[in-house]
């Protein structure tokens, strides 16, 4: 290589640096055991984005003890409706006012500031884990989050990417279109399309860990590497067409 071509890389290489030093990350992470394979690939992730020059916030779920119940205990000070109590539309009321729990305005801030977010757990009966469902439940509430007619390609959050990253008990054939699970694209439409593209987030692609306890662990630092080289060039990434083509065909 000659020294123009060498000059030409390293300045290329600088200003993609750059250009990711800036962002934030989000990631959302539900597992109680922090040796566990979902607290590895979470570490990966946290390594490699901060090698990048991101800032990257985690919301440890189990470890912060986060409250996944949508209750009145969500508002402060008086409900819009007392006598017939609507979660939707009190926490509504409640965004406008400045009115929700100081956890809630806690991970809203952390979902304003962030360009993408990673959402990492095991798969739980072909869902999240209840504490990540009552993240969603509770955080992206109406007003911060969407607002009717602002959903899906013009919702509240449209300027944000979003990336599912879990693991699975059963193999990747289980979980082929024509395996005793079904496709495994059949379970991701309501994480993916039903909250996050509601919501106006683009979605990457998803990274699915299948079966990781049942490999060898050369397996397993196989699957920690390649999860790391997809994570560097992440940002190169196009969404998914959020249709029910992408899911159902």
């Amino acid at each position: 290589m000659n020294c123009s071509a060498a000059s030409d890389s390293q300045e290329r290489s600088l200003k993609s640096f750059q250009e990711m030093a800036g962002r934030k990350v989000l990631i959302v992470y539900a597992h109680q055991e922090p040796k566990s394979f979902n607290g590895s690939l979470k570490r990966v992730a946290v390594e490699e984005l901060s090698k990048q020059g991101c800032s990257v916030m985690v919301s440890d779920l189990y470890a912060m003890q986060f409250e996944p119940r949508a209750t009145r205990n969500d508002i402060v000070g008086c409900l819009h409706n007392s006598e017939e109590f609507n979660y939707g539309m009190e926490t509504l009321e409640a965004y406008k006012r400045g009115g929700l729990s100081s956890d809630l305005i806690e991970e809203q801030k952390k979902v304003q500031e962030a360009d993408l977010m990673i959402f990492q757990f095991p798969l739980y009966w072909f869902s999240m884990p209840a504490i990540m469902k009552g993240w969603m439940d509770r955080v992206l509430v109406p007003g911060f989050a969407h607002e009717f007619p602002n959903c899906y390609d013009s919702g509240l959050l449209k300027n944000k990417l979003a990336l599912f990253s879990f693991t699975t008990g059963g193999s990747e054939e289980m979980y082929a279109k024509g395996g005793i699970n079904g496709d495994i694209r059949y379970l991701l439409w309501p994480m993916q399309h039903g909250i996050m593209h509601f919501c106006g987030v683009k979605v990457l692609a998803p990274h699915i860990c299948f079966a990781p306890e049942y490999v060898s662990e050369e397996k397993r630092k196989e699957i920690l590497i390649a999860w790391a080289q997809r994570l560097r060039t992440l940002w190169n990434e196009e969404p998914i067409i959020c249709s029910p083509e992408w899911y159902f065909k």
